[in-house]
């Protein structure tokens, strides 16, 4: 990010799969600003209770403290006035309205840092980050590494079977993957497959005769 002159906020986007590192990338630049003696605000959505309740804890184990939001809205309710930096994990799951929080929170002259998935399970655009991103003066697009074939990963491969665009989890559920080994649907492949046919034993099926 250029050195930005006056009281101007902005917003500064970290994207990409499960596993590549966002949280921690976003932890990484909150400690900076807490080191340079800045008010900072961090907030997660409330769902995400996968390591701790308050704390924006990463894969890798670093943490944190948050407050928890149930919407978007919640952050300007909760804002300080003296408040300089305003970190957001998991944006994804606070809906459109995190788009015109964050505008808001840039124009009132805050850094806003936002980390959230770019693409849903089925490799679809996950709304509402396309228009966070049209909106951010900084992008970040990180990748995770496939564990199939150790290639750039670029999605996230749910591994346990829900039509639901919203499954919160870890590794327990969730693979990152490179566009090669990706299945963007493999339940419903798995349905329309049918039921696996195994070739009978035909001595067996005879009565051994």
């Amino acid at each position: 990010m250029d050195i930005v002159k006056g009281n101007m906020g902005w917003i500064e986007v970290i994207v990409g799969p499960m596993f590549s590192g966002k949280s921690e990338e976003l932890i990484r630049r909150l400690r900076r600003a807490q080191i340079a003696r800045q008010r900072v605000q961090i907030f997660k959505p409330a769902i995400d209770a996968r390591y701790e309740a308050n704390e924006i804890v990463s894969h890798s184990g670093l943490g944190i403290p948050s407050d928890n939001v149930t919407k978007a809205l919640e952050i300007m309710e909760k804002l300080q006035a003296r408040t300089e930096v305003v970190g957001i994990d998991e944006a994804q799951f606070l809906g459109e309205e995190v788009v015109d929080v964050c505008t808001r929170l840039a124009n009132l002259g805050k850094r806003v840092i936002v980390a959230g998935l770019d693409t849903d399970y089925r490799g679809r655009p996950f709304e509402p980050m396309p228009r966070l991103l049209a909106v951010a003066e900084e992008i970040t697009k990180l990748l995770a590494i496939c564990v199939r074939c150790g290639n750039p990963a670029v999605h996230t491969q749910r591994m346990v079977e829900s039509e639901e665009l919203i499954v919160v989890g870890a590794s327990d559920s969730y693979e990152a993957r490179c566009r090669r080994c990706f299945e963007p649907n493999p339940a419903q492949a798995r349905r329309e497959a049918g039921p696996l046919l195994l070739p009978r034993n035909r001595a067996a099926a005879g009565g051994g005769k």
